[in-house]
């Protein structure tokens, strides 16, 4: 899977770029020219979405392995998603939020950030401690143009991340896709944590920590985009009760 969000959809944390890539920055692929490349390599099953100038989604099948994991894409209602991995709760999940038993983990997701977003009856990181299973996934709110993304904690999922030589943003469970236009500012998108594109990155294993920027070298010496890690030393001020009138998005922005 491959995401790309423009810079006006998504502000990156600054360390995430790597004062290397701009050096060197004529030998990066336009995000357009790895999307592309992304399709190419997946010409049978592979497709892709464009939001106007505001993002890019692009989907595949995983591929055929003995042991594959499980890649899913769906669409409900402006809310994009592409899920990786199994829950091994979703069936108490569907129950719980209306769906069917034939509903996936992906529309599983949409539906819990549809939730969110309209009512907000829980903070999100109790809605994600709540996924029991390996996860990653990525969902595109194209009526609000935001974006929020999750990786689970058990380490079993990858995800990476990278700030492109235009500003976008991508994202990928291919690192070789983010090395291609992102170069050297990229990294492992932290598990554990979420990112939406109003309240940033945090940990919904440890919300009431700030993450730290983790200095990255590669083999060559080179700086590479900063690791982030939940910093045990400082606290984010103590997360209001949040209302149904409220703004899940917003909580924790005051820290």
């Amino acid at each position: 899977m491959l995401a790309i969000f423009k810079k006006s959809v998504v502000d990156p944390p600054k360390e995430l770029q790597s004062p290397a890539s701009l050096q060197i920055s004529n030998k990066a692929a336009s995000p357009e020219e790895t999307m592309k490349n992304f399709l190419a390599s997946n010409s049978n099953d592979g497709f892709s979405i464009r939001f106007m100038d505001k993002a890019f989604l692009a989907y595949s099948k995983p591929p055929p392995s003995s042991n594959p994991q499980q890649r899913l894409f769906c669409g409900l209602n402006d809310i994009y998603c592409i899920f990786l991995g199994s829950l091994n709760n979703l069936w108490a999940l569907n129950k719980q939020y209306g769906l069917s038993k034939g509903a996936n983990e992906a529309m599983l997701v949409s539906e819990a950030y549809r939730t969110l977003r309209d009512r907000g009856p829980f903070p999100a990181h109790e809605v994600l401690k709540g996924l029991e299973g390996s996860f990653g996934f990525v969902i595109y709110d194209h009526k609000a143009s935001n974006v929020f993304v999750a990786l689970g904690a058990d380490e079993t999922m990858k995800l990476f991340w990278g700030i492109a030589s235009d500003g976008s943003v991508m994202i990928s469970d291919n690192v070789d896709h983010i090395k291609a236009s992102c170069l050297k500012s990229f990294a492992p998108f932290p598990t554990g944590c979420m990112y939406h594109s109003e309240s940033g990155l945090k940990s919904f294993e440890h919300p009431s920590y700030k993450m730290k920027p983790m200095p990255r070298v590669d083999s060559e010496g080179a700086m590479c985009g900063a690791y982030f890690k939940v910093d045990v030393y400082s606290k984010v001020n103590s997360m209001p009760r949040v209302g149904s009138s409220a703004n899940w998005a917003t909580w924790g922005q005051q820290a």
